[in-house]
């Protein structure tokens, strides 16, 4: 099903709203986990303190994996960020999609390749910055002509790649699993025999949705992890 985005030009440009809206709300989303999970701290953690602590330690693990800690522990804000951020985003199209007037207002901020390459892009410009940070520019710049100087224009066309995949890949995903919700929904809305034979399969896509942005969000989070450690670690 085809419906369109509001789309409105400022200074020669086009601005997605509902991605602005979209965005904004998994922003405030993320922020207020964050408040809340940190307003009353106590020793023994409980409730959603006990949650956002199991965040940490997960990202933390994600980043030993990756790296060393030393060079690593500096990106450990970034991965809770990214983290929830990139769930919070999954999980925003599953339950319903808001359409107005031909116009799709309510969806997974995910589910549009702008988002999800703005994303990558961010990613691996960060790399390149805490690369240059970390290592000086002539030490950084020695890496591109590595192990021969002909391998240049080979790790150009790599970073590239990597921008596109990592952000189409988790586009795709969604993407895929919005359009599949979609087309149940109006199976629902068709007949009693359509609704009957929609509801246990959209209940099941449903669950699955939620597995597969989970997947996700970790994808994302453990790539970025491993971008920067090939940026930032002194034995890569």
């Amino acid at each position: 099903m085809h419906h369109e985005a509001p789309l409105v030009p400022f200074l020669g440009l086009y601005f997605n709203l509902a991605n602005m809206l979209m965005i904004t709300v998994a922003s405030a989303i993320v922020f207020i986990i964050a408040v809340l999970s940190t307003r009353k701290l106590a020793m023994k953690p409980t409730g959603i303190q006990n949650f956002m602590e199991w965040i940490m330690d997960f990202v933390k693990g994600i980043i030993n994996s990756t790296m060393d800690w030393k060079d690593g522990g500096r990106f450990h804000v970034l991965g809770i960020t990214l983290l929830m951020y990139v769930f919070v985003s999954n999980m925003l199209g599953l339950p319903f999609s808001v359409v107005y007037d031909n116009y799709l207002w309510w969806k997974s901020p995910t589910a549009d390749p702008v988002i999800t390459l703005t994303l990558a892009v961010l990613v691996v410009g960060l790399s390149h910055y805490y690369g240059v940070k970390l290592k000086g520019t002539a030490e950084y710049g020695k890496e591109f002509f590595k192990p021969f100087w002909f391998m240049f224009p080979i790790k150009i066309i790599e970073e590239f790649a990597n921008t596109l995949t990592l952000g189409l890949r988790l586009y795709g995903n969604i993407y895929a699993g919005e359009i599949l919700l979609g087309l149940l929904a109006a199976s629902l809305a068709t007949d009693a025999v359509g609704h009957i034979a929609a509801a246990l399969p959209m209940l099941v896509w449903q669950g699955f949705s939620v597995f597969v942005g989970a997947i996700q969000a970790f994808i994302f989070t453990m790539l970025t992890m491993v971008y920067l450690s090939h940026k930032v670690s002194h034995d890569h």
